[in-house]
C-alpha cells in the first residue's frame, strides 16, 4: 500500500511555508516516525504500513492517519501518543495530532518491500 502524504495547499497568507519547507518537513516527519517500532516486529512503523496520511498545513500544524495491525493490539493506547509526541518534538511543528482508523484495515500487503524482506514475506 502506498501512503497519502497529503500536502495541504490552502490559499496565500503572511503565515504559509514555503512550499519546498513543507516538502522538507514531510521528510523530517517520515524519518521521525522510522524511529518507532511495532512491539515484537522489527520494522518501523512506517516500512510496516500503519501510516496512511501525513497532512501538513500552512502553519505547520501536522495531522497524521495511522491505524494499528488490528483493534485489539496491546498498544492501542501507547503507540498513537508516542507517534505524536515524536512528531511534535521536530523543531518545525507547531502541533501534530493522530487520527487511529481501521478503514482500510491492515494487513501484510501494506507492507514495503523493505518490511517484507526483513520479515521474511520475500
Amino acid at each position: 500500500m502506498e501512503v497519502t502524504l497529503n500536502i495541504m495547499d490552502f490559499s496565500p497568507s503572511e503565515n504559509k511555508m514555503p512550499e519546498l519547507n513543507k516538502q522538507e518537513l514531510e521528510e523530517k516527519i517520515i524519518q521521525t516516525l522510522k524511529s518507532s517500532y511495532y512491539p515484537e516486529i522489527p520494522v518501523d512503523i512506517f516500512e510496516l504500513g500503519l501510516i496512511y496520511e501525513i497532512g501538513i498545513d500552512d502553519k505547520a500544524n501536522v495531522k497524521i492517519k495511522m491505524t494499528l495491525t488490528s483493534p485489539a493490539c496491546p498498544v492501542a493506547g501507547s503507540l498513537p501518543p508516542e507517534v505524536e509526541g515524536k512528531v511534535k518534538s521536530i523543531p518545525e511543528v507547531n502541533d501534530a495530532k493522530i487520527e487511529l482508523v481501521w478503514s482500510p484495515p491492515w494487513d501484510k500487503d501494506m507492507m514495503s518491500e523493505v518490511a517484507k524482506v526483513e520479515l521474511g514475506f520475500m
